[in-house]
This record gives structure tokens, sequence and C-alpha cells, in this order.
């Protein structure tokens, strides 16, 4: 197995290296998509938030009428036990989750009590730093009465999916999306912030978009080093006449926006600060 895909998986009890076949066709969540899951990462030997990664995947599990069978604090301690099946040094995704094996009342609702839990750590390195590039994309976010937005749910992937696979197609990383009244939400994959002027700011947490841990993160980060960061409504003029973008997710922590639409941009100075803020703050840990 090479280095990039290593994985150890634990499930009912046990650690097993690889990817377990867990569903049948006629699991829940095979077929009705009542999977929660979240993500955590280790580098350079430290896993930051890791507590609220593992916190959230139990509120995701409320959200979608499954049954948290673990603490928070269970999940972390097996996530770290998992880790040291790896080099030391190596750049980890630490994945935990649930799902529902069966229907519940009628056709449709999962059964809380037939609720499955697995976590799963793999060797993935860290994206290119030097930058991505983003466009605008036609799609747009669900409306919080038609989607759980405030879970971390597979359910809510395909929309960014076939978002992300339309920029692609056109040249670009990835895109931005709006939600259903045109203000920018979040990228497909991550959120987004800008820097104009000295100042920092990232759409506003409307309930279109999981208001990520990392952004919450460096917002604090950012303002107890003096930057002025805002939450706010943005557009897509506010992009076009962003000095600096940059991307905040938990896959690759902070990233430049090398090129918006047909723009060149350069990693600006609050980009580099609030990249070192959060390796400051990682390894303060």
């Amino acid at each position: 197995m090479p280095e990039w895909s290593q994985t150890f998986t634990f499930l009912d009890g046990r650690w097993l290296e690889g990817n377990p076949p867990i569903l049948g066709p006629r699991d829940h969540a095979f077929w009705l998509g009542s999977s929660v899951f979240d993500g955590a990462r280790v580098f350079e030997g430290v896993a930051p938030d890791l507590d609220k990664h593992c916190e959230r995947l139990n509120r995701s599990a409320k959200a979608m009428w499954l049954k948290p069978l673990m603490t928070s604090e269970a999940i972390a301690a097996l996530a770290l036990d998992g880790v040291k099946k790896f080099a030391p040094g190596a750049e980890l995704y630490i994945r935990p989750m649930y799902w529902a094996e069966r229907n519940g009342q009628g056709s449709v609702p999962p059964d809380p009590e037939s609720t499955r839990f697995l976590l799963s750590v793999y060797v993935a390195p860290f994206p290119d730093p030097s930058g991505v590039s983003v466009t605008r994309s036609q799609f747009a976010k669900p409306l919080p009465m038609t989607a759980p937005i405030e879970a971390k749910a597979g359910c809510l992937y395909p929309n960014n999916a076939r978002a992300l696979l339309e920029a692609r197609s056109r040249g670009f990383d990835n895109c931005l999306l709006t939600d259903m009244l045109g203000n920018v939400a979040e990228l497909a994959t991550a959120n987004v912030f800008i820097a104009r002027d000295g100042i920092v700011m990232t759409p506003l947490a409307n309930g279109s978009f999981l208001n990520g841990v990392t952004r919450q993160r460096l917002i604090g980060l950012l303002r107890g080093d003096g930057v002025e960061t805002r939450e706010a409504t943005l557009s897509f003029a506010d992009f076009d006449n962003a000095d600096e973008i940059f991307v905040v997710g938990n896959y690759g922590k902070v990233t430049p926006v090398k090129r918006y639409e047909q723009r060149d941009l350069q990693p600006g100075p609050l980009y580099r600060r609030a990249r070192q803020l959060y390796w400051d703050f990682a390894h303060s840990k």
C-alpha cells in the first residue's frame, strides 16, 4: 500500500488496516444518506482543535437523528491512539463517522438505535501551499430549512461536488458558492477570507454554510493579534476588489488564492500573518 493511502480504521472494537467494507444495499446510510463525519488534522506532531472536531461530530449526529455512541473525549483519545500507528511526522487526516443501518418509522427516517461508529485515520499530505485558483460558481448553498446545514453530513456534499467539478472543467481548483440571496457563503470545500486596506473579512455565518472550527479559531487569533477582522455580508464584487483572498479549512488550514477569475494574486501580508498565527497556536498545544 503506498504511503499516501495508508489507512487504519477502528470498527467494532478493533483497529483494521485499510478500507474495510461496512455497508450493504439495504443499510439506511447507503441508500438514504444518514451519515455524518468530522475531520481533524495531524501535522508536525500536533493535532489542533481535535476536541472541537469530536464535539461537532456528536452535535452533527443529533442533528441527523442519530445516536452518539461515544463521548467526544473518548473519540479524541481513540484518534490519538490511531495516530501512533503511523510514522512520526506523518501528515494525517482523522475522520470519525456515525451512520444508521436501519430505517426507523416508515421507510425514510433512520433508526437512532441502529447507529454505528467508526474512526478512520489515514495519510493525507497537505495541499500545495503555493495557492489555489478560484472562480465564481453557478451553484448555490441550500437553505437551512431545506438541508441539515448545522451538521457535517455526507448528504450535503453532492451539491458541493457538482460545483467543484464544474469549476475544474473550466480550469480552476475551487469555486465560490453563494447563499440563496446571492451573498458569498464559502468555497465548495472550505471557508474563505478576504483582505482589503488592512482589514480582514469573511462571510457572515448566516446558516447557509457550516461555521468551520478552523474559521472560528482564525477569527479569534486575528482579533487577538490586533487585526481588524469582520464577519460581513459579502458579494462577488467584494472578491473582485480584494487585495488578498485566502482559504481556511481543516484540510489545508490556511492557503492563499493565487488566481481569482482572470486576476492573478500574490500571497499577501495578512495571509502570511494568519498562517503564522495558526501555526503558532497549533504548536502551543
